[in-house]
Order: structure tokens, then C-alpha cells, then sequence
């Protein structure tokens, strides 16, 4: 497949919720990737930084997730990488309901005008009475009217067991066809989350290409400041670049 066609895009499917609601252990049932890259982070059992899984369906659905920390002293972490989210993944526990980060991340979501999303109704293996289940679900429906979820599907999973994790792939698949594809034909602008030194490599820039695209040997310019560098390399979500090693509008690094 063409790498430039809006058909192969990935597009940036965010977490967003309350620490130990399952965001993280729903990546992994999805992906089979633990985007806790941290020792600290399986040590704590909290993701503290952001963390990235590529996803691609049987159907051929492709996406890009980054999962974000739920702890309120990582909020700023989680904030670097919202900006670039093409959709939200809401995710609730079923056993907890609502909780002081759910309404946070929504919050900043919504203000960022973040344009769709889903709502995973997380750990339903730890509650036994189903009603729960309904009034967690009467609760989201109550906390998200008037922002960019209402209405959105909610769907209750187990990250566990396994329950749920098809009806949330098809969710994901439908998904997919609402975003907008990307302005490969606009200028190459990305949001820059992450930006550290590797010996023997030089500086390392991670982030969302929001528009455009870009090849190895081309030069760029920060803003805001007038600092330009060229670029030596190209990955997309752990994986080498294209083979014309050209980088489109999804998530690279």
C-alpha cells in the first residue's frame, strides 16, 4: 500500500482517566504491548511518562495509541502528548466510577477540542452486579453531555478476561472512519512531546506530525525561535521509517 494514502494513515488514539482505572492493561489487551517502557513504571505499577503501541486489527485498521499517566502529579506529562490526539480513549472502572482525573482529562480533552473518541467502561470482571454496571454507564452518559463524547458509544471490557475487547476493536474500526485523513499537502508542522540526546546519535525529537510530511536529509525549523536542524533519521511507533524513509502525518519520532 501506498505509504502516502490517507488509507495507510495512522492515526493518534490518546488514553485519558483516573490512575488504576486499566488504561495502560487495555492497551496491552489490544495491542499486546505494554507501553509502560520504564522500570520505575512496573515497579510502581503506574505509568509516569508517555507510552506508545502500535494497533492494527484483523480488517486492517491502523492506529496509533499513546497511552497517558492517570496521576494528578503527571498531568503535565499527559498534557504533551494530548495536543496531537486525533481521538480520546475515555477509560472508566466499573468498579469506581467517575473519579477527580476522569473529569480532568475530559476537561482538558474538551477544551482542546478534541474531535471524537470512545468510552471504555474498564475492570467489569470486579464488579458482580450488573447493575453497577448500569449506573457507572447512567453516571458517564451524566458526566459527558455537553462535551465531544456525548453520545459516544461506552463499552464495558475486561482487560482480564478478554469480555468485551471484540465489540471495543469493532468501536475502534468505526472509529476510524470518522477522523478527518491528513493534510499531506500543507506544510510539515509537529508537535514536538519529547526531546532528548543519545550519544553517538545526537538530539531526539518524539511527537505528532500534524500535517505534511518530511524525508531523512531535510532541514527544519523550531519554533517558536529560529533554531534549524537536519534530520538524520526517521521511526514511526518503534518501527524503522518507510522505505523511501519519508514521515507523514502520524505519530514518528
Amino acid at each position: 500500500m501506498d505509504p502516502s494514502s490517507s488509507e495507510s494513515r495512522e492515526f493518534v488514539v490518546g488514553t485519558s482517566g483516573h490512575i488504576d482505572h486499566g488504561k495502560t492493561a487495555l492497551v496491552k489487551a489490544l495491542t499486546g504491548v505494554d507501553a509502560d517502557r520504564f522500570e520505575e513504571e512496573k515497579q510502581r505499577g503506574i505509568t509516569i511518562d508517555l507510552g506508545f503501541a502500535p494497533y492494527e486489527d484483523e480488517s486492517g485498521t491502523r492506529l496509533g495509541f499513546v497511552d497517558v499517566p492517570g496521576h494528578e502529579k503527571f498531568v503535565h506529562n499527559m498534557l504533551a502528548g494530548v495536543a496531537g490526539f486525533d481521538a480520546v480513549l475515555l477509560v472508566i472502572a466499573a468498579d469506581e466510577g467517575v473519579m477527580p482525573q476522569t473529569r480532568e482529562h475530559l476537561n482538558i480533552c474538551n477544551l482542546l477540542q478534541i474531535p471524537n473518541g470512545l468510552i471504555a467502561l474498564t475492570r467489569i470482571d470486579l464488579v458482580e452486579d450488573a447493575e453497577m454496571i448500569e449506573l457507572c454507564r447512567d453516571e458517564i452518559e451524566e458526566l459527558v453531555e455537553g462535551t465531544f463524547l456525548e453520545g459516544k458509544p461506552i463499552i464495558p471490557v475486561s482487560s482480564l478476561t478478554g469480555k468485551g475487547i471484540p465489540e471495543l476493536k469493532n468501536a475502534l474500526q468505526n472509529l476510524r472512519t470518522q477522523l478527518t485523513p491528513p493534510q499531506l499537502d500543507q506544510p510539515f508542522r509537529m508537535f514536538v512531546d519529547r526531546s532528548f540526546s543519545v550519544k553517538g546519535f545526537g538530539t531526539v525529537v518524539t511527537g505528532t506530525v500534524l500535517s505534511g510530511s518530511v524525508k531523512a536529509e531535510e532541514e527544519l525549523q523550531h519554533y517558536p525561535g529560529t533554531e534549524k536542524g537536519r534530520i538524520r533519521g526517521i521511526r514511526t511507533v518503534g518501527r524503522s521509517g518507510f522505505p523511501d524513509q519519508q514521515l507523514y502525518a502520524q505519530r514518528g519520532t
